[in-house]
């Protein structure tokens, strides 16, 4: 047999109240929600563009910031390659080498 106690332990009247409250709101919130919208329209304006602006300087800086990096990696590809042909010996080096080994 239900008793009284379990039905105040299930959370059944607070899901009651809940669902009263929501009804009562609903009908005050929803006559109100065009009139809301029409104010918060400019705002939701003002903050798009915002985000536009923003993103257009975005996209501005990672360009400026990839052309950066691409002359950096384009320096030091140049400064390896002149080092390797700085430490590399010349191919003369390398025959008078070779024929002073056959001298011995």
């Amino acid at each position: 047999m239900i008793k009284i106690d379990d039905f105040f332990k299930g959370g059944t009247p607070l899901g009651i109240a809940i669902g009263i409250g929501a009804t009562v709101l609903a009908t005050v919130v929803v006559p109100v929600l065009p009139a809301l919208a029409k104010a918060a329209r400019p705002t939701a304006r003002a903050a798009i563009k915002s985000g536009i602006l923003l993103a257009e300087r975005g996209r501005e800086f990672m360009a400026e910031a990839s052309e950066e990096l691409e002359d950096i990696l384009a320096e030091a590809r140049a400064e390896l390659q002149r080092e390797n042909t700085m430490n590399q010996p010349e191919s003369s080096e390398y025959g008078e080498a070779s024929t002073h080994q056959d001298d011995l």
